[in-house]
């Protein structure tokens, strides 16, 4: 449940098409509020509230130099977070090019730059590969091999580019199955992938996140000008609408907006008009399912998908 609280157990539903302006803030937004679980789940880890012993971050977005700046700006010392927090890092060189160039003596040095406890994956395509080294973090974060750990994916985007759908799809459903993993949360960009695509990763996640754009976008003669205005306010504020599944098969959403402040993301209820409208929308369905021990037992985790329009 820890994930949940970082999540800010907020619930809601997807978003309409929009300019590619608006694409751009939420891009950014995303990343505001990925950082913002990221950090929450620290936290509650650090503070040993959390049924996670640690994170294994898988990074393919951002260097680990920045994931270091981010855990300073929040007050945690990076010297002890090897103990629970791991990098396996995809960002410094996802194809193994720079390694190549390192062995031929085109360049000294291969290091990421962050004092973390990082892994370096030479080669993003091989899922297999990349599944071990996640357990293998992992384990060292577990201690005795019995506790458990959540992983966190920057960018299952950027994964998408050098890989299937389908083996995407089969590297999370590994992740979720595994007895050592007690949450697992991605951003995935939703304008960057067709639809079949978003919806195969969305249909094994049992909370979703969507963020909309509080002020849409204008057309005619004046909307390019007036855009850039719009882009600038959208790249502070948004409608974080979140999905949840229960396990009686209902869906429960609940929709309110973030900003981006100083100090960090802050969350506010939306207008009571703007929030029954949005119930409104929201399907009452239920479904009767047998579920077998296993699957009762994988129900029990969270698995979370932020995902931007």
């Amino acid at each position: 449940m820890d994930l949940q609280n970082a999540a800010r157990r907020r619930f809601g539903r997807g978003a309409r098409p929009r300019s590619h302006y608006q694409r751009y803030d939420q891009l950014s937004l995303g990343s505001f509020v990925f950082d913002h679980i990221l950090s929450q789940l620290s936290s509650f880890i650090f503070c040993q509230k959390s049924q996670s012993n640690g994170i294994v971050l898988f990074a393919l977005s951002r260097s680990p130099l920045y994931y270091e700046q981010l855990l300073k700006s929040k007050g945690f010392d990076v010297v002890t977070s090897s103990t629970w927090f791991k990098i396996l890092d995809c960002y410094t060189d996802p194809l193994g090019w720079r390694s190549k160039l390192l062995e031929s003596g085109s360049i000294r040095n291969l290091s990421s730059g962050s004092s973390l406890t990082v892994n370096i994956c030479k080669n993003v395509k091989d899922l297999d590969e990349l599944f071990s080294s996640i357990l293998e973090l992992g384990k060292e974060l577990s201690g005795d091999g019995k506790g458990r750990f959540t992983v966190a994916i920057d960018s299952v985007s950027s994964l998408l580019r050098h890989t299937s759908v389908s083996s995407v799809a089969a590297l999370l459903s590994n992740l979720r199955s595994h007895d050592q993993v007690s949450s697992l949360f991605w951003l995935l960009h939703l304008d960057m992938h067709e639809t079949r695509a978003t919806a195969a990763l969305e249909y094994m996640s049992s909370m979703k996140a969507t963020i909309e754009p509080i002020v849409q976008s204008v057309d005619g003669p004046r909307g390019n000008s007036e855009n850039l205005s719009l882009m600038e306010q959208n790249l502070r504020r948004g409608k974080f609408c979140v999905r949840v599944k229960r396990r009686n098969g209902r869906v429960r959403m609940m929709f309110e907006e973030l900003s981006v402040e100083k100090s960090g993301i802050k969350f506010t209820p939306l207008s009571s008009e703007d929030e029954t409208t949005a119930q409104s929308l929201v399907p009452k369905v239920q479904f009767n399912l047998q579920l077998s021990e296993k699957e009762k037992n994988d129900r029990q985790k969270l698995f979370f998908l932020l995902s931007t329009r």
